[in-house]
């Protein structure tokens, strides 16, 4: 790049440029914008090729993991982020967790059929593999807290749509985000690597400036007809979309290209600040114990009874495919209590 150490201290780029399984934050101060990079490598292989998904629907759930992962890793909390999709398509259903901090997992169910058709026939874009439904994102901090959920329609378009629908509507804050999931090949290895780049940035001028236009009153932000005819966008915010708008998915999911090479490629003419980068893991919640109470609190004697196999209860894990077995006795020893 031809940019000395000393130059790239100014950028908070006085460190090793990070790897894959991170988030990068960055700010644009002098565009009064801010946002997050995230690169995933074995983390996001890990999730993808434990199920044998077909390429489109594993392709769709990387999308989802890294999308949660850009949303997630901004919530300063000791919980769990949770995305999910529900909707009518192929792909019917997809949950993805961030375990704060660093804690991810995913899971998508399909109809096999209809997926093998979608290929044959090409129709293996997110929206269509999506359908119409909604998307849910909730913050759960645990047993003794309220629940915090946002839900938007999906209404045939992608991830990248809904979440900017998202940020519209629930939070009112001006935001962009590109997604890009692909498959590696490495030397010497018979099948390619799944990975994954994410890009999120968002406008927060000083407080009291209009941010947004008015909510439309059909929620079509893009309908001239009920648009806000008083707004202007900022100075700022279009440089920031503009310059984020050019990175292409291979750059997004590049090996080669780390966060922070990234960043300074966009922003370095308007100045970008780095900071250090949180890393991210493949890491399931499930255990014996929290199934065996789940087992026991959500599910009558009777219930229990009905899953019973060969003298035991076994439930296998959708997440990470861990199978656990439960004599049907155990139960009964708690029910005096």
């Amino acid at each position: 790049m031809g940019t000395t150490v000393m130059e790239l201290s100014s950028y908070g780029l006085d460190r090793p440029e990070s790897g894959d399984d991170v988030v990068v934050p960055f700010t644009l101060e002098r565009l009064d914008s801010r946002g997050r990079v995230v690169r995933l490598g074995p983390a996001l292989d890990a999730i993808l090729t434990r199920h044998n998904y077909p390429a489109p629907v594993a392709r769709l759930l990387g999308e989802a993991v890294v999308l949660a992962a850009l949303i997630g890793s901004s919530l300063k909390f000791e919980g769990r982020f949770i995305l999910q999709t529900q909707t009518d398509g192929p792909v019917n259903l997809i949950v993805v967790d961030l375990d704060a901090p660093d804690g991810l997992r995913g899971y998508a169910r399909f109809d096999a059929d209809a997926v093998m058709t979608a290929i044959a026939r090409g129709e293996t874009s997110p929206a269509l593999l999506l359908g119409k439904g909604h998307l849910a994102m909730t913050v759960d901090q645990g047993p003794h807290t309220e629940r915090y959920q946002g839900i938007v329609a999906l209404d045939g378009g992608t991830l990248e749509d809904v979440a900017h629908t998202y940020f519209q509507q629930s939070e009112q804050i001006p935001t962009l985000v590109r997604l890009a999931v692909a498959q590696h090949s490495v030397r010497g290895e018979r099948t390619p690597r799944w990975r994954a780049g994410g890009a999120l940035a968002q406008y927060l001028p000083p407080h009291g400036i209009v941010n947004l236009p008015d909510l439309p009153g059909d929620g079509d932000f893009d309908n001239p007809e009920t648009a806000d005819p008083f707004y202007v966008e900022d100075d700022n915010w279009t440089t920031t979309r503009a310059l984020l708008s050019t990175v292409g998915d291979d750059e997004l999911a590049d090996p080669e290209v780390s966060a922070e090479r990234l960043l300074f490629r966009l922003f370095h003419e308007t100045g970008v600040r780095v900071f250090a980068p949180v890393a991210l893991e493949e890491r399931c919640t499930c255990s014996a114990e929290r199934i065996e109470a789940m087992l026991r609190d959500n599910f009558t004697a009777e219930e229990r009874a009905e899953m019973v196999v060969n003298g035991e209860i076994e439930v296998v894990c959708e997440f990470c495919s861990a199978d656990y077995h439960f004599l049907p006795h155990e139960f009964d020893e708690h029910q005096g209590h």
